[in-house]
């Protein structure tokens, strides 16, 4: 990820998740990461779906993931709608809920159920923490 898309990346998504925090609309935030950083967010989940395929890199990666938020209405369908793309849907997955999670300020209670039952203990006493010290949402930990 130390290539310069891979960066460019990394600085739309988290431009994206401080928008969300910061209590933007989706249309600010579809403009600005537009904007800043030349990604066409103009298109729909439906426009992508029937010709995507598997892209590692950020270009073909990190605008779907952004669109993936931008046509969701909650967390959850941020991340099936993602996910639903294909190609490389756990990277998705991450960009789309990152980005909603900061959003929607929740995440609904059975997928944190379900991270609990999943995690190894060390890494959920790492999520307990980081959300400790950089709180976003309403999370039942």
């Amino acid at each position: 990820h130390n290539h310069p898309e891979g960066i460019k990346g990394a600085q739309a998504v988290a431009l994206a998740i401080l928008l969300a925090r910061q209590g933007n609309s989706k249309e600010n935030i579809r403009e600005r990461v537009a904007k800043d950083f030349s990604y066409d967010l103009y298109r729909s989940c439906e426009q992508i779906r029937p010709h995507y395929g598997f892209d590692v890199s950020c270009q073909g990666s990190v605008p779907e993931g952004i669109i993936s938020f931008l046509d969701s209405t909650d967390y959850e369908s941020a991340v099936r709608k993602a996910v639903s793309l294909g190609g490389d849907s756990d990277t998705l997955a991450c960009i789309a809920g990152g980005i909603a999670e900061a959003f929607y300020q929740e995440i609904p209670r059975h997928i944190q159920f379900e991270v609990k039952e999943r995690l190894p203990d060390d890494l959920y006493a790492s999520l307990v923490e980081f959300e400790q010290n950089y709180p976003c949402c309403d999370l039942d930990l």
